[in-house]
Order: structure tokens, then C-alpha cells, then sequence
């Protein structure tokens, strides 16, 4: 058998921020690439360099298919990222189910994000240890979204919700994940340790009273503490600067903070 007969042909187009993983010239328009007669859309979209986990909706010939649906000779792709304002509820998306809490676990990257994360109440689990395996072991067994800045730890079967990070810098990388998973009505800013995750509870004044630098015991009323660590948070200037870093995310606006140290 010739190897023109294993190969078909196939016409993709890419939407949105799916356009940031393609090379210039394949960017916002229609281009056709040889595929192996066998090819699925999933395989086909990963080996173009845009992560399973970055894509919503497939098109095939206008009608809507999944990860699995192998291609044919003539076929026409179309590949959408997360609809924010679109109702595409008729369509088939290509995960089976949302994740029914927002949980993260982040790459050792990204441990300025994570700690922001935190700080706005979501749970997210960070070690500059972890290994992609693991970071995909603990995404499936918890349940959590993968943020990275690595494609190909995105690219790996097991990991069914992920983001790509594209902003460098750690507060812009916080904006650019509460708009694009819209986390404004999930926000609990300063409800969790910064260091361990774990959630803070609020004590009284008196009993850490010995734990307080003066200028604190004097103007400072409300603390809370983290059972894990035993650190104490109160409304300090550290407070008041991840406060700006929340309050500049529009949708982090309208949440009552709670203490930070």
C-alpha cells in the first residue's frame, strides 16, 4: 500500500485565544494539513500545538463531534475555546462533565499564582516538586484544574481540565484566570492560609496577644489563624497590598475579605 493511500487531507480552522499555540501563518484562517488516515481530532488538534484542554467545541462538517471522532478526506475542523457569552448547550461539548468545585493544582512555575489564588479563597494545591505525572495523578483523583505554562503537560490523556497560562507575571496571571473561568461569584478573598491552603478561622485577640509586635497589639482588632502552620493574619499593609491586587480584577470586586497577615 502507497503512502499517498494512508494519508488524508483536512482543512482546520482555530478561534480565539486557540490562536496563541499556532505559528503566524496558520493564525485566524483556514489551512489544510495531511493526517493519518486513522487520525482523531484530538490527536490532530495536540499535534497542531494546541492542548486538549484548551478546546470546548469541535465543528467536523459543521456538526458537532468529540475527541474521538476520526477523520476523513475532505473534512473541515473547526475548534473553539470556552464560550463565555455563546450558549452552546445544544452542541455536544467535549467534556463529559464540569468539575463541580473550582480546585487547582499548579505547576512549579507558578507558585507567586498560586499563592494569589489563595488569597482569593480557592483551593490550591502547590509544590515546586511536583513532577507532571504527579501533577496529572493528583488533577484526576481530586478533581483539580491544571495551570501551567507547559503544552505538553497539558497534552498528557489523563488530564481532562486545564489551563494554559499566558501572562508572566503573577498578578496578571490571577486577572487572567478569575476572567477566564469567571470566578467572581466563587471568590473568598482571604479565607485560606497563603503558605498551606488550609482554611483560616478566626480567634481572639487575647490569645496570641504574646505572638504581636507592639505597633499591631495597638491598632489592630480582628486576627484569624491557620491550624496547619499556627501563623496569624491580621489587616497589615501585606493585607492592604493583596487587597489592590484583588480589587484591580473586576471579578473579584463585591467579596468581603476576611484577614490576612
Amino acid at each position: 500500500m502507497s503512502r499517498a493511500s494512508t494519508m488524508v487531507t483536512a482543512t482546520f480552522r482555530f478561534y480565539e485565544e486557540l490562536n496563541d499555540f499556532l505559528p503566524a501563518a496558520r493564525r485566524r484562517q483556514d489551512f489544510s494539513v495531511a493526517c493519518a488516515a486513522d487520525a482523531t481530532t484530538k490527536h490532530m488538534i495536540e499535534a497542531l500545538g494546541v492542548p486538549h484542554t484548551e478546546v470546548e467545541l469541535i465543528l467536523v462538517n459543521g456538526e458537532s463531534v468529540g475527541f474521538d471522532c476520526r477523520l476523513r478526506e475532505g473534512d473541515r475542523v473547526a475548534v473553539y475555546p470556552t464560550f463565555e457569552a455563546l450558549d452552546v448547550s445544544p452542541l455536544l461539548r467535549v467534556r463529559e462533565q464540569p468539575l463541580r468545585t473550582t480546585r487547582f493544582v499548579a505547576d512549579a512555575h507558578l507558585g507567586g499564582l498560586a499563592r494569589l489564588l489563595r488569597m482569593a479563597g480557592f483551593d490550591t494545591l502547590y509544590d515546586n516538586r511536583y513532577h507532571d505525572r504527579e501533577i496529572a495523578e493528583i488533577a484526576a483523583q481530586e478533581g483539580r484544574i491544571v495551570l501551567t505554562r507547559d503544552r505538553d503537560l497539558l497534552k498528557l490523556r489523563s488530564i481532562t481540565h486545564g489551563c494554559y497560562v499566558h501572562a508572566i507575571e503573577p498578578a496578571q496571571q490571577l486577572r487572567e484566570i478569575m476572567d477566564r473561568l469567571d470566578l467572581a461569584r466563587s471568590a473568598r478573598p482571604f479565607s485560606l492560609c497563603l503558605v498551606c491552603n488550609a482554611p483560616l478561622r478566626v480567634i481572639d485577640k487575647a490569645t496570641v496577644l504574646e505572638q504581636l509586635p507592639p505597633s499591631v497589639r495597638e491598632q489592630q482588632q480582628r486576627f484569624t489563624t491557620c491550624d496547619v502552620c499556627h501563623r496569624v493574619f491580621w489587616e497589615g499593609s501585606h493585607w492592604r497590598r493583596m487587597r489592590a491586587v484583588l480589587d484591580e480584577s473586576p471579578q473579584a470586586a463585591g467579596s468581603a475579605p476576611t484577614i490576612s497577615q
